[in-house]
């Protein structure tokens, strides 16, 4: 099967890619986000063909994740609307009440907020490549993951860093994380995802402190990896960690005192991360979410021929 999707998620379009598949990048000469073509800081495969769009013209199924990018569709194809965000203003979805497509959403907690009125929808929760690096812990540090911190601060948690720092340096990794330097705290930009989680691995919890945002794959990672969680218990994180794998609050000071015990206790930060990593695998791994999406994509290329 011929697949057209932009890159634009590169964490969930690794994972989505690794599939039995022709997929079909969108590049041009600015690489910007309408161009970006093949990732450059993750490993895809080579079944994975960065092209100007107007010389894709063999696509199958097209995967849409913005409005904007279904007026470049080339016409007859179907498509898939993959929604990675939590609702907004309302809740009402761009695609609401249309009958020309599906709407997949990452999470079920995703589903249950956003009002898509009679569109189709369905849930292809997440699934990942399975980081190679594990916990070790050696650590006395915290380790987030996210990006444009700064911009979106009380929806990533941003404002909260000071309050773990005060417990242990805390290490931030992704984009847009530079101008978060501070007492106690370490920006790490952008690094390629393999040297992330090796530097994420050897810090002792992984922290979670995002407001309003879906499941992030880094969370899972770290999971998998076999890191102890500390998280708000919100959106879709109070499924995806359960009691033994982690410590989920809406109170802060709770997640405060969880930091402090993780940082004397090995053994429970051990333990706490051996069952997140038994969890995550379960739950999230690449074969079941590669199935999954393999049973979607054919639903929708059979009706529409």
């Amino acid at each position: 099967m011929n697949i057209l999707l932009w890159h634009v998620h590169g964490s969930w379009t690794t994972s989505f890619v690794q599939g039995k598949h022709r997929y079909l990048i969108p590049v041009n000469d600015a690489r910007d986000a309408w161009g970006r073509g093949r990732a450059r800081t993750f490993d895809w495969p080579a079944s994975v063909e960065e092209l100007p769009l107007d010389r894709i013209a063999d696509a199958d199924v097209a995967i849409v994740q913005r409005p904007e990018e279904l007026d470049l569709v080339p016409p007859g194809v179907p498509v898939v609307y993959v929604e990675h965000n939590t609702p907004k203003d309302g809740g009402r979805h761009p695609m609401a009440d249309r009958d020309d497509l599906v709407v997949a959403h990452v999470t079920h907690f995703n589903d249950l907020f956003w009002d898509t009125g009679g569109t189709r929808t369905t849930v292809v929760e997440h699934g990942i490549v399975e980081p190679r690096a594990r916990w070790t812990g050696e650590l006395d540090h915290l380790a987030v993951v996210t990006n444009e911190p700064v911009r979106r601060r009380r929806v990533t948690g941003t404002d909260l860093f000071p309050r773990f720092a005060e417990v242990a340096p805390l290490d931030v990794f992704g984009m847009g994380v530079e101008g978060l330097r501070g007492r106690r705290i370490t920006p790490f930009d952008d690094p390629p995802q393999h040297e992330m989680h090796a530097q994420v691995a050897r810090r002792r919890a992984y922290l979670h402190l995002c407001r309003w945002t879906s499941l992030g794959l880094s969370l899972i990672e770290a999971m998998q990896m076999g890191m102890p969680v500390i998280g708000l218990a919100t959106t879709e994180a109070v499924v995806a960690v359960p009691p033994d794998a982690g410590v989920l609050d809406t109170r802060v000071a709770t997640l405060v005192e969880a930091a402090h015990w993780l940082m004397e206790d090995d053994a429970a930060a051990a333990q706490l991360g051996a069952r997140a990593r038994q969890v995550a695998l379960a739950r999230y791994g690449l074969d079941r979410f590669l199935a999954d999406w393999d049973r979607l994509l054919e639903e929708e290329t059979c009706a529409s021929r």
